[in-house]
């Protein structure tokens, strides 16, 4: 998915919505484990009732992985599902993947060519040699961590550089590598102010921004500080959503927790001439 087509999809569903599939085996309903693939009925649950209210959604490999092959297969199926039924969501596997240049090399063809995802998190501790080589496929986005949404950012991402800080250097370097056709940045919605200033310093690139709901982000505030001519948000809601109900209802609960960050989205966008 392009950049125009990921504007097109906002406009056509009236949401900048991303939601996270952190799925945790502990805490989805016990009538689902009694299914071969709990995780994936879960998510394939989740998904047909939030779908028509979402952009993206954004699986944290971490709650897969932990399961091993198995869990594995389980992000594979939802990848796979999403494809097949919803072809126009943009799928964005939250891994936070970087190393030397032909491991990173290994981990973009894992993610890109196997698990055909549209887009990567990634981390730029490295450097430049350690994020190109997810800039080597047409039509693939890497998903640069900028300002993270977790408290622990003030311990480096806000360190001086020069005249600049940390994140801001990252931001400012990362423009050199890729244009925003393909590169976004992750920007956490606990940093209102802050995004206000990123989005000043990068008029035109798409922001992930997590943090909305379970960490304490405020919507409004998000876009208040970080919409931008084309929206240029991705805001991710994960705990809100998908656990919204540990009952038998918990996909239609999902689906109206979603529902409510979709109008709240279509008005902001309204509100500033998007739709």
């Amino acid at each position: 998915m392009n950049k125009q087509q990921l504007i097109e999809q906002i406009q056509k569903k009236q949401s900048f919505l991303c939601i996270g599939l952190d799925t945790d085996i502990d805490k989805i309903p016990q009538n689902l484990l009694a299914t071969d693939d709990p995780v994936f009925e879960f998510n394939k649950q989740i998904i047909n009732h939030t779908a028509q209210y979402a952009v993206a959604y954004k699986p944290n490999t971490a709650f897969y992985e932990v399961y091993g092959a198995k869990g594995w297969q389980s992000l594979e199926r939802t990848v796979q599902y999403l494809r097949n039924n919803h072809p126009d969501i943009f799928i964005i596997a939250d891994a936070k993947r970087g190393d030397i240049g032909n491991t990173s090399a290994n981990y973009a063809k894992a993610f890109f060519n196997s698990l055909k995802v549209d887009a990567l998190t990634v981390a730029p501790y490295m450097g430049k040699d350690s994020v190109s080589p997810f800039l080597n496929f047409d039509g693939k986005w890497v998903i640069l961590l900028a300002l993270t949404s977790n408290a622990g950012s003030k311990d480096f991402q806000y360190l001086n550089v020069g005249e600049r800080l940390l994140h801001q250097q990252v931001l400012q370097k990362a423009t050199e590598w890729a244009s925003s056709e393909q590169m976004m940045f992750v920007v956490g919605a606990t940093h209102p102010e802050e995004l206000g200033d990123i989005r000043k310093q990068l008029p035109d690139y798409f922001f992930l921004v997590p943090g909305v709901g379970a960490q304490g982000g405020d919507l409004q505030a998000v876009a208040k500080n970080g919409i931008n001519k084309e929206c240029g948000l991705l805001v991710n809601s994960s705990r809100g959503i998908i656990y919204a109900s540990n009952g038998s209802d918990f996909a239609v609960k999902a689906g109206e927790e979603a529902h409510k960050l979709q109008s709240q989205m279509a008005a902001i966008l309204k509100e500033n001439g998007l739709i």
